[in-house]
């Protein structure tokens, strides 16, 4: 997994609440298990109108946000099914950041799996950074991890809270499996005792 340390990316707008994981990656694009190319999911229902064309005033419609990696929104974002394909879509789109109010448990946890870092602001600063992304054409955010800061182009700076083994994660770029296979001699070595003290529940080394 990719280490997250600082980023400067573009923000973009997603002004809605509960927005859950059907509207992230509708269902129709859960066949694959690979984590790439569902950025052509992403949003799917909400990109297009009902004659299939493009909406223009969806934020991935419009020029100013190309290329955005950070996702601004509102409460509760990432409710609904425990899909992770949804952190895999907006990750293949190249979205690094989400801020929001608040997030869904399950879709929360699958960020920090997948080398996206999640923050929880307060709804007042919220509005703030989405009244300086209306007034910005090209507004940029800088995250510090390490720091816990979000600093504006005025410098102007948000401080946010993370759990301290969910941070030490990112920063390292460790996942799970990550985690696990640091512990990979001592498992080999656990392994390798219970075949001596008990063979009878290794039947293939009996034969």
């Amino acid at each position: 997994m990719e280490p997250f340390t600082t980023h400067t990316g573009r923000v973009a707008p997603l002004d809605r609440v509960d927005v859950d994981t059907d509207q992230i990656i509708p269902k129709q694009y859960l066949k694959t298990i690979h984590r790439t190319g569902l950025k052509e999911g992403l949003f799917a229902d909400w990109r297009r109108l009902p004659d299939g064309s493009p909406d223009p005033d969806f934020f991935m419609n419009q020029p100013r946000y190309a290329n955005a990696t950070i996702l601004l929104t509102r409460d509760n974002f990432g409710c609904g099914s425990s899909r992770e394909h949804a952190p895999w879509a907006l990750l293949d789109y190249g979205i690094r950041v989400i801020l929001a109010p608040s997030f869904a448990e399950i879709f929360y946890n699958n960020c920090f799996q997948n080398s996206i870092l999640p923050i929880v602001l307060e709804a007042r600063d919220i509005q703030r950074l989405f009244d300086h992304v209306c007034a910005d054409d090209r507004f940029e955010l800088t995250i510090d991890l390490a720091a816990q800061t979000i600093t504006t182009p005025q410098k102007s700076a948000f401080r946010f809270s993370i759990d301290p083994f969910r941070k030490q994660c990112l920063l390292q770029g460790l996942d799970a499996i990550g985690l696990t296979l640091q512990r990979e001699q001592a498992i080999a070595d656990y392994e390798a005792r219970r075949k001596q003290d008990t063979p009878w529940l290794f039947p293939d080394l009996c034969a």
